[in-house]
């Protein structure tokens, strides 16, 4: 027998900006669901790090507490690594919300972040649904319904409100789910974890390799989270080229590694006495852009809203922030489909004043960084004027109060 279940709002993945949704909701009395198809702890392909400029959502969510308890130490430096080159400079103050006081961001492991927002939405009552996946979504009037299921057990859930967050990397059946092609200029994404690594504990350097970008950062417990992004015909090119037994090509983990400790005398040196913590995860191809935050009665948050290129690391704040503007939207619109349709609207008008500008930068210095030639030109500028990288990072949104903070 099929289970029915009805909900104000059915939130389809339990990220930072799913629970943000479901959080902020459920604390103004909405019946919520979250449908996650993974177990948790899970770890992600992400860089990890949050701006300061968050801590007073961390505390609305009311893990400000246990996030500052866990995370990596401060970020008081913002890096470049390239070749030979090694260049820092200081990382912009960020306002703390409504206390001003000055702040920097920090780095939490998503196996660690993602518990904790969701074991939060459990205890403001929202209902969660995991192991499960979203199969289908079909109208029923005014009500969408939502078939799930988890191994051979089927569940549906209606509700009015339906919110996409279930990033953009893995296409599916859903009307927000992208679908894939593949092409020789995709960036397919990388992280690990490493222990003992010697990188100066305040400092995240961005890291500009031939036919990529990435980065560096202390996290939680000791580790070092690198993440980067290559070109898919780069990533080809390395991986013929033979392993260690001169028979067999190497793998796509191996030769991102190596390519990273040789490109960049920063990372080599960082990783020296290192030891990795963990596989090598993948993922991808990304999708940057900006997409429609409302469209055909579902609402999109996070990288199903819109994605920036990570090299300016500011994925989870634009996933954290991008909830807590829809789900402040929904609560104080009237009810009806032209009450949802105006909250759709407003949120959509809300996300692009906040995120449109460093969407836009962030392409702009991920095409330097994958050119040759540009991004020897951007070495050559960062080394003569390392203010540049602070200026960078202003740019990124790493200094932007989160609206309703401020």
């Amino acid at each position: 027998m099929t289970r029915l279940a009805t909900h104000d709002a059915i939130i389809i993945g339990a990220g930072p900006a799913g629970t943000s949704v479901a959080l902020t909701l459920a604390r103004r009395g909405w019946a919520v669901a979250i449908v996650e198809k993974s177990a948790f702890p899970r770890r992600k392909v992400c860089g990890e790090y949050i701006s300061a400029s968050n801590l007073a959502l961390l505390d609305q969510l009311e893990i400000g507490d246990a996030w500052r308890a866990n995370a990596g130490p401060e970020i008081r430096r913002v890096g470049f690594i390239s070749g030979e080159a090694s260049v820092e400079a200081p990382m912009p103050r960020a306002k703390d919300g409504p206390s001003a006081n000055p702040g920097f961001g920090r780095a939490l492991g998503r196996d660690i972040l993602d518990c904790l927002l969701l074991q939060a939405a459990r205890s403001a009552g929202v209902e969660i649904f995991q192991p499960c996946r979203a199969v289908a979504i079909d109208r029923d009037g005014e009500m969408q319904m939502v078939r799930i299921q988890a191994g051979n057990e089927t569940t549906m859930l209606r509700a009015p409100v339906i919110v996409a967050a279930h990033g953009s990397w893995e296409p599916g059946p859903l009307p927000s789910q992208l679908g894939k092609t593949n092409r020789r200029s995709d960036l397919l994404g990388f992280k690990a974890h490493f222990t003992g690594s010697s990188l100066a504990p305040d400092l995240m350097p961005l890291l500009v390799f031939p036919g990529g970008y990435g980065g560096m950062v202390s996290a939680d417990h000791g580790r070092l989270s690198i993440s980067c992004c290559i070109r898919r015909d780069m990533l080809a090119r390395l991986r013929k080229q033979s392993g260690p037994n001169q028979q067999s090509h190497l793998s796509a983990a191996d030769a991102v590694c190596r390519h990273l400790r040789e490109s960049c005398r920063g990372v080599r040196d960082a990783l020296e006495s290192a030891h990795a913590d963990g596989s090598w995860l993948a993922a991808g191809p990304i999708r940057p852009g900006i997409r429609s935050c409302y469209e055909r009665d579902i609402f999109r948050v996070g990288n199903a809203a819109g994605e920036s290129h990570p090299v300016v690391a500011e994925g989870i704040s634009m996933a954290l922030q991008s909830g807590w503007l829809l789900a402040c939207e929904l609560a104080c619109a009237p009810g009806g489909c032209a009450g949802r349709e105006a909250a759709g609207r407003r949120y959509e008008a809300a996300w692009k004043k906040l995120f449109s500008t460093r969407v836009y930068a962030a392409a702009a210095l991920a095409g330097i960084a994958v050119t040759p030639c540009s991004a020897t030109l951007m070495t050559t500028i960062i080394r003569n004027f390392p203010q540049a990288l602070t200026l960078g990072a202003q740019l990124s949104g790493k200094t932007k109060p989160v609206p309703g903070f401020v």
